[in-house]
């Protein structure tokens, strides 16, 4: 039963996490349906989005092939630092700091009571209305060219942001882009090579703690994690693919279309979360 819950979160994690609704809010609220009837955990969340990020990296490769070339040449003087790829390159190690430092500084409080489920549905509807007002006045003219150290760094704390489940890290990102002028498209790109170095490292540090703590301890009891390494695994792997479908799809709606459907799916998501949560039907 575990390898079908943990499928089912696979496929989830692989749908959302690109799209401006929030992976981890869907990862929390899909547990309470399924067999466990619990969050995955935080743990299992960060370890399953090394799959989408790898599907980032695959799907962007020659762009990432390209950044690290040219800001590699720039730092032994061979390419101008004023090259866009090596600015390209600085501007994604910047825009990375805040959810560093942050995740680092607030891990306790993010694995623990910043994952309640009335934050998450509070965090899906304000967060859905800043989409859209965003979409609605953003003035979208400004290229990836025209970004700058102020905007990377606005980028880089819009990032953070998503350390609370129920905001989305593409969404916030994309919604502070969106304030600052950036096209649609241009929002996206930035917020999923954004995500890269945190992702990951995000990621690959939760495996290395899973390895030195096999178990959640909590009021002095060893409880081990509701999924083990093989269900984790599958679920990483099936995100991978989906989340490759996911990113191709996206990047082509935002090109012709609007946020609107996505903040509509926000707000009653957030609602209906509201209600199951005021009467009873799930638990915090």
């Amino acid at each position: 039963m575990d390898i079908i819950n943990a499928i089912i979160l696979g496929l989830v994690q692989g749908l959302t996490e690109f799209l401006p609704v929030s992976s981890s809010a869907h990862i929390t609220i899909v547990g309470q349906f399924l067999g466990t009837g619990e969050d995955p955990g935080a743990r299992f969340t960060a370890i399953t989005q090394i799959g989408t990020e790898l599907a980032v990296v695959l799907f962007f490769w020659r762009d990432i092939v390209r950044i690290i070339g040219r800001w590699c040449r720039s730092l032994v003087g061979r390419v101008p630092r004023t090259d866009t790829d090596a600015r390209m390159g600085w501007l994604i190690i910047l825009g990375s700091l805040p959810i560093i430092v942050l995740g680092l500084l607030f891990q306790d409080q993010i694995e623990t009571v910043l994952r309640s489920l009335w934050i998450t549905a509070i965090m899906l509807i304000v967060f859905g209305v800043l989409l859209g007002v965003a979409d609605y006045v953003g003035a979208k003219r400004r290229a990836l060219t025209d970004l700058t150290v102020g905007h990377g760094v606005i980028f880089g704390f819009a990032q953070a942001l998503a350390l609370v489940p129920g905001v989305s890290r593409s969404g916030g990102t994309i919604t502070a882009g969106l304030f600052l002028g950036y096209e649609r498209a241009a929002a996206a790109r930035y917020a999923f090579l954004l995500a890269i170095p945190a992702v990951l490292g995000s990621g690959f540090y939760q495996i290395f703690k899973s390895i030195a703590e096999p178990c959640v301890v909590a009021a002095g009891n060893c409880t081990p994690e509701i999924f083990g390494p093989l269900e984790t695994l599958i679920a990483t792997v099936i995100a991978f693919f989906v989340g490759l479908a996911v990113i191709a799809f996206f990047m082509s709606y935002i090109s012709k279309r609007s946020f609107l459907p996505f903040v509509i799916y926000r707000i009653l998501l957030g609602g209906t979360l509201l209600v199951l949560l005021a009467n009873g039907t799930i638990t915090a």
